[in-house]
């Protein structure tokens, strides 16, 4: 068998090893950036029921760690791809993004490219992992709307979209806009990291059209995997509600899987007691940045309200595209530069993605950046595989929820920066700080919202 590590795209069928009763077989269609497999996903095994395997990607910051530039480089060749996809024009930024993709050297800002009597679309990423990519995606554009989807529930208001993910092993998403955003014939984007099936997208279409009807969709994915009968579903439902969908992709393939009926559990964690005088340090950004917050609060799925200020720049309620809105982040990166103490690891948490990716990118050299999820993965150290060790904790903004870290190594970073959206109380870390503290020397804490007048958090 083949080493992933040294193929292209240009191999037509390639099996992947996953475990030893798992694996996958993928035929590469089309692969327009010329990218080698290895730079797009490894492959790991689910614990879910519902489907035994997972792409890990390379590109998002989510499960492997990463430079932040190449999640942001991402929302931005997919971008490249609409224009060319989609709009039938060259993209003129297509050769100086490759360039940045190759060259860590080559200067890379997120500035927009696709000009307002272009495009002007509604931008939707997709809770929890393309929460970053639809928000970098947006970011390529002069005029729009970017809103991604979420699992949670505010108190002050209603989704007015809500639809399903089969497969995921939390299903239930929900969109937070005004009504005025929607009710319109503009084109709406839905963004992804992959289309396997693409029901995901088949059920948020129809409960948008069912409501704010229009002809225009477009799909947006790093990884496009639908089998010939998926892609004539998606062709049914345009006769059906006599609209067009168009789909834009960084790869193209076909895949089929060895087995998918493997019934995996994770092994047990060693137990860490709560690190007591360890090597944490807390941080309120909202007391030295102007950051801009909204006074909505939560319930979590224990039923316990979260009163902290939701972050207003994540895009969860929606924001017209503001390009002036790295001001505060560039801000907020030069004062936590100053804490660093050496090799860098950035953790997001959970749909908080792409603001502590942007930061991580403004904050020096020798920086990397992942981000908790909700996903259960199986752990398996080898080479090949994509989650080769893993930590479990509560989410300290909802204690029902169990949160994983993967991949992490001792001695690999000096430091973390942990980054929460909404301030949350010391003793609901203190299991997740204790784990950090295994591998670092020290931990910062990073709350970048909360309630107005709080006291800094010492």
């Amino acid at each position: 068998m083949k080493n992933i590590h040294t193929l292209t795209c240009s191999n037509k069928k390639i099996t992947l090893p996953i475990l030893p009763s798992l694996e996958m077989t993928v035929e590469i269609e089309d692969n327009p950036f010329s990218l080698q497999l290895k730079d797009f996903f490894q492959m790991a095994a689910r614990i879910n029921k519902k489907r035994s395997f997972l792409f890990v990607s390379k590109l998002l910051g989510k499960h492997i760690p990463i430079k932040p530039r190449y999640g942001l480089l991402s929302g931005f060749m997919l971008a490249s791809r609409y224009e060319e996809m989609v709009l039938h024009t060259n993209s003129e930024a297509k050769n100086s993004l490759l360039q940045a993709y190759y060259d860590s050297s080559a200067s890379f800002n997120d500035e927009p490219f696709i000009s307002m009597d272009k495009a002007n679309p509604i931008i939707i990423g997709f809770a929890e992992t393309a929460t970053a990519l639809g928000h970098s995606f947006s970011q390529a554009f002069y005029k729009g709307t970017f809103l991604h989807t979420t699992r949670e529930v505010v108190n002050e208001i209603s989704p007015l979209i809500s639809f399903e993910e089969e497969h995921s092993h939390a299903t239930s998403h929900r969109c937070y806009i005004k009504e005025e955003v929607l009710n319109n014939n503009r084109e709406i984007i839905l963004v992804d990291d992959e289309l396997t099936t693409g029901k995901t997208a088949i059920n948020i279409i129809r409960d948008i059209q069912s409501k704010y009807p229009r002809s225009k969709y477009t799909i947006v994915t790093i990884l496009d995997w639908r089998s010939e009968a998926s892609i004539k579903e998606m062709s049914v439902l345009e006769k059906e509600l006599q609209i067009n969908i168009q789909t834009v992709y960084l790869l193209k393939g076909k895949f089929t899987v060895s087995s998918n009926n493997i019934n995996l559990v994770n092994e047990k964690e060693e137990v860490f007691l709560p690190a007591k005088g360890g090597n944490e340090e807390y941080l309120f950004l909202q007391n030295y940045v102007n950051i801009p917050s909204l006074p909505l609060t939560s319930t979590t799925q224990n039923s316990l309200e979260n009163k902290e200020y939701y972050l207003k720049d994540t895009g969860r309620f929606g924001i017209e595209f503001d390009h002036s809105s790295s001001e505060w982040m560039e801000s907020a990166a030069n004062l936590l530069k100053e804490k660093r103490i050496g090799k860098t690891l950035c953790i997001g948490t959970g749909e908080f993605m792409y603001i502590p990716m942007r930061l991580a990118h403004f904050m020096g050299e020798d920086v990397w950046y992942q981000s908790t999820t909700r996903s259960p993965i199986f752990p398996f150290n080898k080479e090949h595989y994509g989650a080769k060790t893993s930590i479990s904790f509560l989410n300290p903004e909802d204690n029902s929820i169990i949160h994983y870290l993967y991949n992490l190594k001792e001695n690999q970073y000096d430091d973390i920066f942990l980054f929460l959206e909404r301030k949350v109380e010391k003793k609901n870390l203190d299991e997740l700080i204790s784990k950090l503290m295994v591998y670092v020397k020290k931990v910062n804490i990073v709350f970048c919202s909360g309630r107005e007048n709080i006291d800094e958090c010492e």
